[in-house]
């Protein structure tokens, strides 16, 4: 996700807001609902809680979480999308519902660019590629010559039309590879089989599989960011080991309602990246492995539909359907 964006942070929290451009709203008068499309206890809904309590304290108003989750993301998604565009209701959004799912379930109930106004790109959380030790492969050229060697011998997991599925696509068609792919409901199913050896390999959420990598019960090859993980520094990015160009992750945005005032939306857009500076959230989010982000409302718009072309024609080329 090339935006430069870790580096317009401090360019975009010196933007200074008139102070009368909220004086005749008299924003925020009352708490402030933050909804959350996946349900409490998940990696979406920490971020959320991380994110609420500073935002909260800026604004002199609570943060109140509302998680509703279901569809892949997508109710939590179009009950933001159709309430009030009042500047009290605000939605922590992430690539499911914002950039893959119109392609993968269709008919969806809101339009991720026309029913959203994006306030800020918020941060992200790469995937690992993990095998079962197992597996007669230490590194990522490894993997790949190993599988060409045994086409369709080699089974990887994940939620069917997940952010992790996706990747996985992605890296096969980029390799050519021909991995069967086993469909779990949850990714903690997946990785209990891959622990197992019921299946070979998995791109997993870092912090799902973290104690296992450190325990050694789980190999990591590569890294889906762009630059290497500061709690992996010797595992190679899957660019760096051979796949060029390839980059992947879970991200996740903070937006509000369409037609929501601009002068709310910029309010947000300053508290926010400046919450994404503080080194007290900075702390919490690594230890939660988010890497923090940062962007313009215009700059996360432009990713949205960027992201929603890059993942859509993955979804049709690999032609997967939603279970």
């Amino acid at each position: 996700m090339p935006m430069q964006r870790r580096h317009a942070l401090a360019a975009i929290a010196a933007g200074a807001l008139p102070a009368f451009a909220f004086a005749q709203s008299g924003w925020p008068n009352k708490p402030i609902k933050m909804v959350v499309p996946l349900t409490a206890g998940g990696p979406t809904d920490l971020l959320a809680r991380i994110l609420a309590q500073p935002l909260g304290e800026r604004l002199g108003q609570t943060i109140v979480i509302d998680n509703r989750p279901g569809a892949g993301g997508d109710i939590g998604a179009e009950f933001v999308a159709h309430s009030e565009p009042d500047g009290y209701t605000l939605f922590l959004g992430t690539s499911g519902p914002l950039s893959i799912n119109a392609t993968l379930y269709g008919n969806l109930k809101f339009d991720p660019i026309k029913d959203f106004a994006p306030i800020t790109l918020a941060a992200d959380a790469p995937f690992v590629v993990v095998v079962n030790p197992k597996l007669p492969v230490k590194t990522l050229p490894e993997l790949i010559a190993y599988a060409k060697a045994h086409p369709g011998k080699l089974n990887d997991g994940s939620v069917t039309g997940s952010a992790a599925h996706l990747a996985t696509e992605l890296f096969k068609r980029s390799v050519q590879l021909d991995f069967v792919h086993v469909s779990y409901k949850g990714a903690a199913v997946a990785t209990t089989d891959l622990l197992a050896g019921q299946i070979d390999l998995s791109f997993a959420s870092t912090p799902g599989v973290m104690g296992y990598i450190k325990a050694g019960k789980l190999r990591p090859l590569a890294v889906t960011s762009a630059t290497r993980l500061k709690d992996l520094p010797d595992v190679p990015t899957v660019a760096e080991a051979g796949v060029a160009g390839y980059e992947a992750s879970v991200w996740y945005g903070v937006l509000a309602p369409a037609g929501t005032p601009e002068a709310i939306v910029a309010r947000l857009n300053t508290e926010l990246t400046r919450i994404l500076q503080d080194k007290k959230v900075l702390q919490q989010m690594a230890q939660n492995d988010f890497h923090p982000l940062g962007s313009t409302p215009a700059q996360f718009g432009a990713f949205i539909k960027s992201e929603s072309d890059k993942w859509g024609k993955v979804v049709k080329a690999a032609g997967i359907k939603a279970g």
